[in-house]
């Protein structure tokens, strides 16, 4: 049968998407902890710089804060996406379908939306290796979790 041929696909991509979000949450992490505590630190005669923003990151560039939040929620979507996912590899049946298929299509999205703000952040140059890593696997994942989602469509209805 066709569709149990995309089973083994399905499972190898749901593992190495899972395994590239935890990455990207643990970068992501880095990120945002090393910004809470080396951002603006203002003091009670300091004034707020001209173009302040709250989502500044000091190792990295305008990008970087919307990046970082934005892969973070791809990271937690894209990796919670994987219960629905594993409880659809093992069923294998169009009943289990929709809720696999829609968790991956919402981190999906999330992960492309990083994506998008990843590309922003290589134009404007400035980042550390990290941010560079988080950068790749994110163009990765937006292409993985794509070919995922086509291999979890590949279920074929009893006949």
């Amino acid at each position: 049968m066709a569709g149990e041929q995309m089973k083994p696909v399905a499972s190898l991509l749901l593992v190495l998407n899972f395994c590239m979000y935890v990455i990207v949450l643990g970068i992501g992490g880095w990120a945002m902890n090393r910004a809470i505590d080396h951002g603006f630190e203002i003091g009670p005669d300091l004034k707020l710089p001209a173009h302040f923003s709250p989502i500044y990151f000091p190792m990295g560039n305008a990008a970087t804060g919307f990046f970082v939040t934005f892969a973070l929620l791809a990271g937690v979507v894209g990796a919670a996406s994987t219960i629905s996912g594993l409880s659809h590899i093992r069923s294998w049946t169009v009943r289990s379908l929709p809720s696999a298929a829609s968790a991956a299509t919402i981190a999906w999205t999330l992960t492309v939306l990083a994506m998008g703000f990843a590309w922003k952040e290589i134009e404007l140059h400035v980042r550390n290796a990290k941010l560079r890593t988080m950068e790749a696997f994110l163009i990765i994942l937006s292409v993985t979790q794509l070919l995922y989602i086509a291999a979890v469509h590949g279920v074929r209805s009893p006949t």
